[in-house]
């Protein structure tokens, strides 16, 4: 059985990784913090949610995603990036192992749910990349935050970094199958493929310009309540 599990783990996993699985209960503790992070923070955004909805008969938030990066993509990004792959440098090096993913109907919930998230005092804000206002040359939209939360444990409190992507449903929809598209299948193996990643951004700028007209009946119909 342990050669069966050596010739898997040979097979499966990059030699990168090696160092993270030799001290797997350390690892495995590590990324049982991260859970408990993302914990923390998807509960904070549902109760702001339901005050929202029972208050102000409004749901920013649509629904919300989570994710801890698995061992192999952290291996390979912390090799990417020229460090040492170690329990140690993930922590240190790493701001999206733990991600939480926000989607939200309108654009100008994005901005609300990042100003409410970032005011909580036990929250703290240590980055913010605007891909919404700024997008990415292949057309990609999104808010991304990086946080600090403490986690409280048996042994003491740890604060853990996590990343908050907050986009609207049709910025996911289109994150989703572009992902589909450029990644299960490498565009640079096929032909044409420059005017293939042109259509895919001609495609985010229509679903930017859509998003925009939602915004807009929204504030003509004036249905939500302005909150500060």
């Amino acid at each position: 059985m342990e050669k069966e599990t050596r010739y898997l783990q040979n097979r499966l996993l990059p030699d990168s990784a090696a160092p993270l699985f030799s001290q797997a209960k350390k690892f495995e503790e590590l990324m049982m913090v991260y859970s408990c992070a993302i914990r923390e923070v998807r509960t904070k955004l549902e109760v702001l949610n339901d005050e929202l909805s029972v208050r102000y008969n409004r749901n920013p938030i649509e629904f919300i995603k989570t994710r801890v990066k698995k061992p192999v993509s952290i291996a390979k990004k912390l090799e990417q990036r020229g460090f040492e792959v170690s329990i140690e440098s993930v922590q240190n090096n790493l701001n999206d192992v733990a991600g939480v993913r926000v989607i939200c109907c309108f654009i100008d919930d994005i901005y609300d749910v990042a100003r409410w998230l970032a005011k909580q005092d036990d929250i703290k804000l240590l980055e913010v990349k605007d891909y919404i206002r700024h997008p990415k040359p292949n057309g990609y939209r999104s808010l991304h935050l990086i946080v600090e939360i403490p986690v409280f444990f048996s042994e003491g409190k740890k604060k853990m970094k996590v990343e908050v992507q907050i986009r609207t449903i049709a910025m996911d929809f289109w994150a989703s199958l572009e992902h589909q598209l450029r990644y299960k299948k490498d565009l640079h193996d096929i032909e044409d493929s420059e005017a293939i990643g042109e259509e895919l951004r001609q495609c985010a700028e229509t679903i930017a310009k859509t998003d925009i007209q939602m915004q807009s009946i929204r504030e003509k119909i004036g249905v939500f309540t302005e909150l500060t």
